[in-house]
């Protein structure tokens, strides 16, 4: 079982760390918690203790719970330090070696990873100073978490919000599981993610439920297995990890053209975005007015980019996706045979649990000799690797 130390400091958004320490728990990860004099401030211990199940240390000088000196044992037992969120103050202590209550002296005895996530004001996070504190902990081997831009609860608009805890999980679980098993070291694997939108006019568009999960959870659990890993992504508010290199396109077009400019690249292409199979066949240069009559659209057919992608496949591993309402397995048997793949993964998207913008997945993996497998509800990070461990059979 991995160990994360959480250490909470004061700011408005203290209390998204527990929905983070609840997603962390789901991944069967247990949770020490650390808070700061202020962060109690804005929400009381007893809540991160229930939800981490272990007792919370807020106070330094308050009699130990056991006979351990408990910032060296805390930061002997972690497998990654997580800190969230992370003040101007917090950070400017850090950076300067300053180690006053149990927080920053767990942090100064810490080996293991150490996570900022840092939240506040536009100004304070552009202040030089507050930056000059950052790069010096980066240039150390800190790992320093973006923070998003959108409306502040002081009602500017910049950035210096805290990201969504989904990501901040999935950035966590990035670092904490680096080093492990590399069993994808030297492969060089492509990833399509998310839904991709045409254009109608200037305002409108059409596209898909697709929220980019599944594919996201490939690209980063391939990355984590050691693979070099392309990503192109339609518009989704998702975040990968900064070694992926991520492609944003728009339309299905924009997709065809940036696989088939790594096609030649990639060792292992997987196909998990949903682009829109039609588009309208002229797209207004001005909104389009509404009037008395109904609107009419022709619409035409896009590419088909894993079509594409099968006619010249060569020696590379191919690996699709059927997102189907009714005969599921009928239909991605099909798609293997038409688009010449090593292996579909299939789901019905109207089973619970299964759909586009859940957590989890009800997956079958169907390869070109008829092979079925059937997977039980799982997370998408473990199907992710379910697809990356039916891909190294391919390759060895």
């Amino acid at each position: 079982m991995k160990h994360v130390v959480v250490g909470v400091s004061g700011g408005i958004a203290t209390y998204k760390a527990l929905d983070v320490i609840s997603r962390l728990k789901k991944q069967g990860i247990n949770i020490h918690v650390i808070m700061t004099k202020n962060a109690c401030e804005f929400v009381t211990p007893l809540s991160f203790q229930t939800i981490s199940q272990n007792y919370v240390i807020s106070d330094m000088w308050a009699e130990p719970k056991t006979w351990e000196v408990e910032h060296i044992e805390l930061s002997k037992k972690a497998d990654a330090f997580l800190i969230i969120p992370a003040t101007a103050n917090l950070i400017g202590k850090i950076a300067a070696g300053i180690a006053d209550d149990m927080l920053t002296t767990t942090v100064m005895a810490a080996k293991c990873p150490v996570i900022l996530v840092p939240s506040m004001n536009t100004n304070m996070y552009e202040n030089p100073i507050f930056q000059e504190n950052m790069q010096k902990l980066k240039a150390i081997g800190y790992h320093c978490m973006e923070p998003a831009e959108g409306r502040l609860a002081c009602g500017d608009y910049g950035k210096g919000k805290l990201p969504d805890p989904e990501d901040i999980v999935g950035y966590a679980l990035e670092v904490l599981n680096r080093g492990t098993k590399k069993d994808f070291d030297g492969k060089k694997v492509l990833v399509t993610a998310g839904p991709t939108i045409e254009a109608i006019d200037p305002v409108r568009f059409i596209t898909n439920h697709s929220s980019g999960k599944m594919g996201y959870a490939i690209a980063e659990e391939a990355y984590n297995r050691g693979a070099e890993v392309v990503l192109v992504s339609g518009p989704v508010h998702l975040s990968c990890s900064d070694g992926i290199k991520r492609i944003d396109i728009q339309s299905t077009q924009d997709m065809l053209e940036a696989v088939l400019a790594h096609e030649s690249w990639a060792d292992v292409i997987i196909k998990a975005a949903a682009p829109a199979d039609y588009r309208p066949a002229a797209v207004s240069d001005s909104k389009i007015k509404k009037g008395e009559e109904s609107l009419e659209i022709k619409f035409i057919r896009n590419p088909d980019i894993l079509m594409e992608l099968g006619k010249n496949k060569g020696k590379k591993i191919l690996v699709g996706f059927a997102a189907e309402t009714q005969n599921v397995v009928e239909y991605a048997k099909e798609k293997i045979v038409k688009k010449n793949l090593d292996f579909i993964v299939a789901n019905n998207v109207t089973e619970t649990g299964a759909g586009f913008k859940s957590d989890t997945n009800i997956v079958k993996i169907i390869d070109s000799q008829g092979n079925i497998t059937e997977y039980d509800m799982k997370t998408k990070k473990e199907v992710a690797n379910i697809i990356l461990d039916k891909v190294r059979l391919y390759t060895e």
